[in-house]
């Protein structure tokens, strides 16, 4: 059986070697594995380190900034994995985490697992952060009929046939929203696991805002009742 590893990019010359490095080093159960990186329009130099990689990795680029949702949807065309994980390419989520995420799926227990920060004590640098992430499951949960604890975490694992029958159109954070909408709707069973969390502040190159969170919450109102 086949992993895929689709982490999408964009400005991370910082933290893009050191994660890989994690990548690397994870403990993915014997599985084969398929690391696919997107560039999505990076300009601090993470090209450039892209590029001397050499052909250890699937690299696609894109042109200019899409939004994260956009790259993986780049990435998702090309995995070939018989399951599929997303990595965020900054060193906020650790892929020590990776055993906890797959085993549920190989031991035939669901098709979709997330890793949840809220299931375990972690940290927050921004208590608007930790709320936000509170007030965007709560909703998920009391307009869908779930039970989720963190549903823009990044670490969303799938079997890869549950992917290939949604179809995805975000192109940012929105995507997190989206899937994990789309997903209820077709009543999917969704495991979520507790991880490991370090957040990076704004200064550090954290990208999401406040304005995502508006953005979801319209995105919870129009999966569910105009789609």
């Amino acid at each position: 059986m086949k992993l895929s590893i689709v982490i999408p990019i964009y400005n991370e010359k910082e933290a893009l070697l050191k994660i890989l490095k994690k990548v690397e080093e994870a403990d993915i159960l014997g599985l084969e594995k398929e690391i696919i990186l997107v560039d999505d329009g990076s300009t601090d130099g993470t090209r450039e380190i892209l590029k001397n990689l050499g052909e250890k990795y699937l690299i696609i680029y894109h042109s200019k900034n899409q939004g994260k949702g956009r790259a993986l949807r780049t990435g998702f065309q090309q995995a070939t994995g018989d399951i599929v994980l997303i990595q965020d390419a900054d060193l906020e989520y650790n892929p020590q985490n990776y055993p906890k995420l797959l085993r549920p799926i190989l031991e035939n227990k669901t098709d979709i697992v997330y890793g949840s920060r809220a299931l375990q004590n972690n940290p927050y640098l921004r208590k608007s952060n930790y709320w936000g992430a509170k007030l965007i499951s709560w909703l998920t949960n009391l307009f869908y009929g779930s039970n989720l604890t963190d549903v823009y975490t990044c670490y969303k694992v799938f079997r890869s046939p549950i992917l290939k029958e949604i179809k995805l159109e975000s192109r940012g954070f929105d995507f997190e929203q989206e899937i994990t909408s789309k997903i209820l709707k077709k009543g999917c069973k969704i495991i979520e696991v507790p991880i490991d969390y370090s957040p990076r502040g704004f200064e550090e190159g954290k990208k999401i805002r406040t304005k995502d969170g508006f953005i979801a919450i319209w995105k919870i109102l129009k999966y569910r009742l105009f789609q």
